[in-house]
């Protein structure tokens, strides 16, 4: 509320009034010094004035906060506004209404480079680039002479890179047009021919899912694509299977609820064709947005994601390579398998950091800067989790709130409240049989040590819950198992690629496919 006119001169009274009875005031009296008495008066007058400008501001942004969290309640669905007050133990209760809301937010690592102290950590990540920069020219000018920086093992990661994107068009055309138009027939009103406008529906559906399927793997077994290209075929694969999901999913109860005779409303096409761009893979009709694109933001996050992939390059060619090559060619041993085991711990959380930062904050920032997607929630602090439970949460929020809403919800209403359990544990068997997936895809081999893995963690996710204390012992804890999982996982996949290379079979066969070499490589 806006002050009279009355208000604002009884202010300016009192500011008067505390001006006079100052002890500096009082001093400069005695003294006689006039030009200091009105410094004084007016100094005062205006921390009064900032006083209370600081205090309506601070009115307004409380107010806000409370509209918001109010407005958040109400769309998730959760009733009256006592709900939204529930005790800690209601609120773990599994709430089969709650849905993911989308608010104007930034990412945390944004808001944390706004801090001094957390900017310079990430300055020394690029010092170290600059260092294995150094490192390479000096190497080569020594041994060879010349001061080239040679990109064999990025020229051989993206090996093939225009047949892989040709490869995605018609993925992403099938899914562009095949679950809108089936769910444009499933639409129409109910009459003669129901069954036949399912029937198409579901055949498209079929079609597409054939395409996403049989496409990327036909092409890349067929032109032995090299592991960038197969990378982005299978992320893209994914992805489009979980945004169609998401799209399907969320559109069709309010068809199979219409009435018999009438048609039902069918989300716009624009809509659907920016979910399939944004990055989020729950589709809603709008989400928040903001004013304008920062384009400058949008270069410096594709170039630190490039920066990004030449970093991962000079860790595995300078710390991995060399390591692995030479473990090849030596007979199988304990010792020498511990030792690469404790020599890849650094090299492999330096890759989960580079993976994390390149993907979960500058790819999905530039691409929400170029769409003006205002939720940039993509992560919380993982970092700081005393327990995998919390990890896994924390890691990747837009996968999880996928797997939240349509497996676990899912789960929960198909098998009771009761069978918490057995939701989670479907979620887990879900994301570990993907990401073995994925690793057998780019890497042309199956070997499960991502499943092993990923099992494990949903083994501990059970043992370790939610720490209530603050205790640093438990992210010590959780960090070190970090290390040596993922020095497992880069030793026993790099020892399989190696000796896969050293001991290639002569005909490849299905059973080639699925054993691993490394075990039988003759030396």
């Amino acid at each position: 509320m806006e002050p009279t006119g009355t208000q604002l001169r009884r202010r300016q009274g009192r500011r008067e009034k505390q001006a006079n009875n100052s002890p500096i005031n009082e001093s400069t009296k005695e003294h006689g010094i006039p030009d200091l008495v009105q410094l004084t008066r007016h100094m005062e007058a205006v921390k009064i004035e900032l006083l209370e400008q600081a205090h309506q501001q601070l009115t307004k942004l409380f107010d806000r906060a409370i509209w918001e969290t109010a407005q958040s309640c109400t769309t998730q669905g959760w009733g009256p506004a006592s709900a939204c007050q529930e005790s800690p133990k209601r609120t773990r209760e599994p709430n089969l209404e709650r849905q993911k809301v989308f608010i104007h937010r930034k990412s945390l690592l944004d808001e944390l480079m706004e801090i001094k102290h957390f900017r310079t950590i990430y300055h020394i990540f690029v010092a170290g680039l600059c260092v294995f920069i150094i490192n390479t020219l000096a190497i080569d000018f020594i041994d060879e002479g010349r001061l080239v920086l040679q990109f064999d093992l990025l020229a051989f990661s993206f090996g093939q890179l225009p047949l892989a994107l040709m490869s995605w068009l018609p993925m992403f055309l099938c899914t562009l047009l095949a679950p809108y138009q089936a769910l444009w027939l499933w639409a129409r009103p109910r009459g003669q021919g129901t069954w036949m406008q399912a029937g198409l529906g579901a055949g498209l559906l079929a079609i597409q899912m054939m395409v996403l399927g049989v496409l990327p793997v036909h092409m890349t077994l067929q032109y032995q694509l090299s592991p960038g290209s197969r990378c982005i075929l299978v992320f893209e694969q994914i992805r489009l299977v979980m945004k169609s999901y998401s799209f399907l999913r969320e559109a069709t109860p309010g068809i199979l609820h219409t009435k018999a005779g009438k048609g039902a409303q069918v989300p716009s096409f624009s809509s659907y064709l920016y979910f399939l761009f944004c990055p989020t893979l729950i589709y809603r009709e709008s989400y928040p947005r903001t004013t304008h694109i920062r384009w400058n933001y949008v270069v410096k996050k594709f170039a630190q994601v490039l920066a990004c992939v030449f970093y991962a390059c000079f860790i595995l060619g300078r710390l991995c390579v060399p390591i692995f090559d030479n473990m090849s060619r030596e007979p199988f041993s304990t010792r020498a398998l511990v030792l690469s085991i404790l020599h890849a711990t650094l090299p492999g959380v330096f890759m989960l950091l580079l993976i994390f930062f390149a993907f979960l904050h500058c790819w999905l920032n530039a691409f929400s800067e170029m769409l003006r997607f205002a939720d940039r929630m993509f992560y919380k602090d993982w970092w700081n989790s005393t327990s995998f439970s919390n990890f896994f949460r924390t890691w990747n929020v837009v996968v999880h709130d996928w797997l939240y809403s349509y497996i676990y919800q899912d789960g929960l209403r198909l098998l009771g409240l009761g069978a918490r359990g057995p939701a989670m544990l479907g979620v887990f068997l879900i994301s570990a049989v993907v990401h073995e997936y994925i690793f057998s895809f780019v890497l042309g081999f199956f070997y499960p040590v991502m499943l092993i893995l990923f099992l494990f963690g949903a083994m501990l996710h059970f043992l370790m819950r939610d720490q209530t204390t603050e205790s640093s012992v438990w992210n010590v804890l959780m960090w070190t198992m970090l290390f040596l999982g993922q020095a497992i996982m880069v030793t026993l996949y790099c020892q399989e690629w190696y000796a896969r290379k050293q001991c290639p079979f002569h005909q490849k066969t299905f059973w080639g496919l699925v054993t691993p070499r490394s075990w039988s490589c003759p030396i």
